[in-house]
């Protein structure tokens, strides 16, 4: 059975729909994990979650700008660790049609699965069991770790599923260790290249197989719309997520 993992596309619409397009065109796919911080960053908030939430195809979980802006439109504590982007976050929560919110809201943080036999963790990154349902402004998210083996068998040392595939940090990581992998396609929505990064995973009894993915579209009106629509900080915005100068 093939699956596709993509995570964080952080309101880039365009990069989302090159995705799908690809895995719709190629016919074979037969579910697909998104890992959380769909809106964030990019403008495209209410497009993006228009276009995962129509699917029947799509599992999501939730990231910490997903929950971030969440809080803010439930009158909640936004979490001081993201002091720098409430400003950010509150112009997407202003943007963001108010259907979405208890769509959202009923998101998990984790989702466990197993298929053709083979275990497999999908979460926006690793949680600490006691933390699971603590509030975004209580940082439950742990801190990110080096995209090394070793670093990733530490952080996820309590978890024994066979596939574990997470996104928060956006370069890709992809290690085997032994029977275990580890697997963050990359940021789909954030690249300064115009390109999406995904994953597809065959996953059959007799072993797991991921190949690594990209979508290329043009970048050009998606760029042009920070400026157009006045997004806050789009200048460190652009320079930072998109690698423009």
């Amino acid at each position: 059975m093939k699956i596709a993992v993509m995570t964080d596309i952080h309101g880039n619409a365009p990069a989302l729909k090159s995705v799908l397009h690809e895995l719709d065109r190629r016919g074979d796919v037969k579910h697909i994990y998104c890992l959380g911080d769909m809106i964030g960053i990019g403008p495209d908030t209410n497009e993006v979650l228009e276009i995962l939430f129509a699917r029947n195809d799509v599992s999501m979980m939730t990231g910490n700008h997903d929950e971030a802006v969440l809080a803010l439109l439930k009158g909640e504590e936004h979490p001081l660790s993201h002091a720098h982007a409430k400003a950010h976050h509150q112009w997407i929560a202003d943007k963001m049609d108010k259907i979405f919110i208890s769509r959202l809201d009923q998101l998990p943080r984790t989702l466990n699965v197993t298929v053709e036999g083979q275990t497999i963790l999908f979460t926006h990154y690793h949680i600490e069991q006691k933390k699971l349902n603590d509030h975004i402004s209580q940082d439950p998210f742990s801190r990110i770790v080096e995209p090394e083996l070793e670093s990733l068998k530490t952080l996820f040392k309590e978890h024994k599923e066979r596939l574990i595939c997470f996104g928060h940090h956006h370069p890709l990581h992809y290690f085997k260790d032994h029977d275990q992998y580890f697997l963050n396609p990359g940021s789909l929505g954030c690249s300064s290249k115009p390109a999406a990064p995904y994953a597809i995973v065959n996953v059959e009894q007799a072993g797991i197989e991921v190949s690594l993915q990209e979508a290329f579209y043009d970048k050009t009106e998606f760029l042009a719309s920070y400026e157009l629509l006045q997004v806050p900080d789009r200048n460190f915005l652009m320079r930072v997520f998109h690698g423009e100068k």
